[in-house]
């Protein structure tokens, strides 16, 4: 089979595994009588993202071949997952949030770091057929967005959005990823080279950059928009779902197909990749993300205007503006790492803008925003509480940080 094929089959599989609960999992929770403690289960992504792809990225560096563990990880995160799933069919509504919550983020703390092996295995397998990372990479890697995207439809059309099915899904998938990783390129190990260290793997050495205004600012900034990643990802269903009681949208498109409605935010993601490079070269990386972070606001504050009914329209510009909101400001973000760090220290950086971001940012916010939701009790004044804040980060960012202009 042709490597591209092959390697798009990995992507397209790697992220139908999230895609089977990642948007939907926090109704499911809600479902079972855990819609106050939605946010820890979001917030253990962050967590574990903050040292599990290091530790498993050095094992892979070192002794075990990425495909392979790409592989072990998938088996032991499907495992889980399929636990987890046995444990909410076999006890329901009586489901326990300790038994749930741990097997759960077992299956998360080894498929967090595959996301970065199954890149590893893609790079090391074009590098070694003589192809070009830099041209042929990106078109494998859509397939995994339309994983995602197929994913969320199944889902919803199985009617797993309300149930624990979309956990065995998840693991299913993961399974199989597991015997198809037999099928990869084979990737060397480096046991005699250059090893990193866990410090370095971490970005640790990175933390020096702290000392420069510009870079302190940029990485402080990184986590304070960080807060805003997972919050829809976590809650928009359920909020969304919830309009199922008022009987004027019980039988609305968005209340029975609520995932379909919201997969609109990753095709949008998938076409606002192919933007960057215009808004980039038209308007500069700080303008450009800024344009993010004020894309936020848009995000939350349409969720919280719209409705199911006659203002589902804004339901569906918050989801076509998250692709904004999520892509220029990752991408813009790690271009701006590597034109501010030179060669010695531009690994560890790009290490601590993803700790930042998706790490402590997102966990932080995951909590943030479930203490918020549970105390205000009004879904459309929550949305709007975060839709303030992105507000303030966007205001702060262009008063504050002012980059040195590079050639």
């Amino acid at each position: 089979m042709n490597l591209k094929v092959r390697l798009s089959i990995m992507n397209f599989l790697e992220f139908a595994v999230w895609g089977a609960y990642l948007t939907c999992m926090g109704r499911y929770l809600a479902n079972i009588g855990f819609g106050s403690e939605i946010g820890w289960f979001y917030s253990v992504q962050g967590f574990v993202s903050i040292f599990m792809p290091a530790v498993i990225g050095i094992i892979a560096d070192r002794w075990i071949q990425a495909q392979r563990l790409l592989g072990i990880c998938h088996l032991l995160a499907g495992v889980f997952m399929m636990a987890a799933a046995w444990y909410g069919y076999t006890n329901g509504n009586e489901s326990q949030f300790a038994p749930l919550f741990i097997l759960y983020s077992c299956s998360v703390a080894f498929f967090m770091p595959t996301i970065a092996l199954a890149n590893s295995v893609a790079f090391n397998g074009l590098t070694q057929a003589g192809m070009d990372t830099v041209k042929d990479f990106p078109p494998i890697r859509v397939f995994g967005t339309i994983g995602f995207i197929v994913m969320m439809l199944f889902v919803d059309l199985m009617g797993f959005q309300d149930n624990q099915n979309q956990f065995l899904a998840s693991g299913v998938l993961s399974v199989i990823l597991f015997a198809y990783t037999f099928t990869l390129p084979a990737c060397p190990t480096n046991k005699g080279g250059e090893k990193k260290s866990l410090s370095e793997a971490l970005g640790l050495r990175a933390f020096s950059l702290f000392k420069y205004k510009e870079m302190a600012l940029f990485f402080i900034f990184s986590m304070l928009l960080g807060v805003c990643l997972q919050i829809s990802n976590g809650y928009a269903n359920p909020y969304i779902n919830s309009f199922g009681e008022l009987p004027q949208y019980a039988d609305t498109f968005g209340v029975q197909h609520t995932n379909i409605l919201i997969s609109l935010s990753q095709v949008s993601e998938t076409l606002c990749i192919l933007l960057i490079p215009f808004f980039m070269k038209r308007f500069g990386i700080k303008k450009v993300m800024l344009i993010a972070m004020f894309a936020w606001v848009f995000r939350f504050g349409f969720l919280g205007i719209g409705n199911p009914g006659s203002g589902v329209w804004l339901f569906v510009l918050s989801m076509i503006v998250y692709g904004v909101a999520f892509d220029f400001f990752n991408i813009s973000g790690a271009l701006f790492v590597d034109t501010r760090t030179d060669d010695s220290i531009r690994s560890s950086a790009q290490g601590l803008f993803m700790l930042m971001t998706n790490g402590v940012g997102a966990s932080l916010g995951m909590l943030a925003a479930q203490a918020i939701i549970n105390n205000v009790n009004d879904w459309q004044t929550s949305w709007l509480i975060f839709a303030g804040y992105a507000l303030t980060i966007g205001i702060s960012f262009a008063l504050l940080f002012k980059p040195e202009k590079k050639d």
